[in-house]
């Protein structure tokens, strides 16, 4: 008997493909997704021999997309969002319109219209979160204040263009295009205006309000049961539930909404379980991402327009690169961010195909368009690993042959320098404090409660600030670095205590600081037990973890109650 399955047979040949050809890109030293998107060419439309089922492919990757976005939530809480909205959002907002004015220059140069110029410029301007999460969890620096920046920006992009797919089909008469019945004149475009803000405001709010208190008490409730089952399919249902409910009710978009449900299930002291139950099926799903997008580019377009394709591709990778790098350095930002940050906007994705489609269908942007970008986000994806693996040794060689960049490394910053007028007591037998995270808060909390003076050393710049007009004596920069040591005077301090989730830098760190002060005490905080271990392998200071560390309490409070 013959079915109909083109479910089973899109799984099938999707993951069959990126299989084989993920595993033969990892063995010549090419990222594995590179063999995921060639995956998708080979069983896409455009190439001869196996066809799968394209519109079936891409609704998959949406749930790839929704549970990717959904982890990112789980590590990264309303607190992070804050801490970086004074470098994400002017700079978001200024690369977004400056990367679009690049892309109407050149669409104008082919002999396109402003409208279509402006669609065109705006695909090319938002880049993608998926392939940046992918790039930072593979090289572990998501949890960073670099990793955090990076992801904060791409969010602030996302609500900016979120805004811009509501706003179009009202406005695409104006630009040119197929006007809506009522137009977009007057009265009518404000008011499409009003209730996007405020339908956009109404979903944060309840999930800030709502959701977090809800989501965690049904994760409770669910866990009480004991069933890991149960647990894992709250949890997938949550966070596709939420996501399409923001779609439906809210106009936000899957990625978003997905976003804000882990960001509010991160309130929960199930959201490590949460993360790893979801791990797989995020996993599996991600990779379809990539295979849609495969499936729906056209090789010929390489041949057929290869200086537009390159054209493309420079906009994408340099322009934009080049903007955003000089965007974090005019804001006093260190180097190393800036190239983090330049380098995680360095290539387009889904939301430049959804934006690119809307324009085909209200007649904005000619199918050709939809082409250059498809093929702009291939080849930029493909090549985006290898801008993230040149950050440090380029970082390395500009600092050695350049004195502009080590003074722009060091960011002149005022909040660099600790002020002349800092008390004694933060000069001399301190705690140097690196790090102001979750862990950094709870030990400076601790400190300051038993009058132990210290100096903070930290990455975000709005930490320091706050720091500062609390009264605390607070130190910006990278404390791997020598000069923000010696700024914290490490020299004279008691002790180190590193609470940063950065293994190579940490070593760093600790070789300044003995080197300083031989005498120093070092405490680390290990993030995992494979970092705790080699720590104290090497020997180079006390190393405590928070799993370790509660297990010793609950074992120590069994041993209290049988000794009375």
């Amino acid at each position: 008997m013959e079915h109909s399955i083109p479910l089973i047979t899109t799984l099938a040949e999707g993951f069959g493909m990126a299989l084989v050809l993920g595993f033969a890109a990892e063995r010549i030293k090419v990222p594995a997704l590179v063999g995921y998107l060639l995956a998708g060419i080979l069983i896409g439309p455009a190439t001869p021999g196996v066809v799968a089922d394209v519109k079936l492919a891409s609704e998959l990757s949406e749930i790839g997309v929704m549970l990717l976005m959904f982890g990112v939530g789980l590590h990264f809480s309303l607190r992070d969002l804050l801490d970086v909205k004074r470098l994400a959002v002017p700079g978001a907002m200024v690369q977004m319109a400056l990367a679009t004015a690049m892309g109407m220059l050149i669409a104008w140069l082919w002999g396109w219209s402003w409208g279509s110029g402006l669609v065109f410029g705006l695909s090319l301007s938002c880049a993608s979160t998926v392939v940046l999460l992918k790039a930072l969890e593979t090289r572990g620096t998501l949890e960073t204040q670099n990793g955090r920046i990076a992801v904060g920006w791409l969010v602030v992009e996302d609500l900016a263009t979120v805004l811009v797919l509501v706003l179009l089909p009202p406005l695409a008469g104006v630009l040119g295009g197929q006007a809506l019945e009522h137009g977009a004149t007057g009265m009518a475009l404000w008011l499409t205006i009003g209730k996007t803000l405020l339908e956009v405001a109404v979903f944060i709010v309840l999930m800030l309000a709502v959701g977090r208190r809800a989501l965690p008490w049904l994760l409770w409730q669910v866990a009480r049961t004991g069933s890991r089952e149960m647990f894992t399919l709250a949890v997938v249902a949550a966070a596709i539930g939420i996501a399409y409910g923001a779609a439906q009710l809210f106009h936000v978009s899957f990625a978003l909404g997905a976003f804000f449900a882990g960001m509010v299930m991160r309130e929960s002291e199930f959201s490590h379980r949460a993360a790893e139950e979801s791990l797989p099926l995020r996993d599996a799903f991600s990779v379809l991402f990539f295979v849609s997008v495969g499936m729906l580019f056209d090789p010929a377009i390489l041949l057929r327009e290869p200086l537009h394709v390159l054209g493309v591709l420079v906009i994408i990778m340099f322009g934009k690169s080049l903007v955003s790098m000089a965007l974090v350095l005019l804001l006093r930002y260190p180097l190393t961010t800036a190239l983090t940050v330049s380098a995680s906007l360095a290539q387009i994705g889904e939301f430049s195909f959804i934006l690119a489609g809307l324009g085909v269908s209200l007649g904005l942007l000619p199918p050709e368009g939809m082409s250059l970008i498809l093929a702009g986000a291939i080849l930029s994806i493909a090549l985006n690993p290898i801008l993230f693996a040149a950050i440090e040794p380029l970082r390395k060689w500009v600092l050695a042959r350049s004195a502009l960049a080590r003074k722009l490394e060091a960011s002149g910053d005022p909040y660099a320098e600790l002020p002349v007028s800092t008390e004694r007591k933060y000069l001399d037998g301190q705690v140097v404090l690196v790090g102001y995270g979750r862990v950094g808060r709870r030990v400076a909390t601790d400190l300051a409660a038993h009058g132990i003076p210290m100096v903070v050393a930290e990455q975000s710049r709005e930490r320091v600030e706050d720091l500062r007009n609390q009264g605390q004596a607070a130190v910006l920069g990278d404390a791997a670095e020598p000069a923000v040591l010696i700024q914290a005077h490490i020299a004279h301090a008691a002790m180190l205590v590193a609470t940063v989730s950065d293994p190579v830098g940490m070593r760093k760190m600790v070789d300044t600081a003995r080197t300083l002060n031989p005498q120093i005490e070092i405490v680390l905080v290990a993030q995992s037990e494979d970092e705790m271990r080699m720590l104290r392998e090497e020997n180079i200071g006390e190393v405590f973890m928070g799993d370790e560390q509660l297990a010793r309490g609950l074992a120590g409070h069994v041993r209290s109650r049988f000794a009375q």
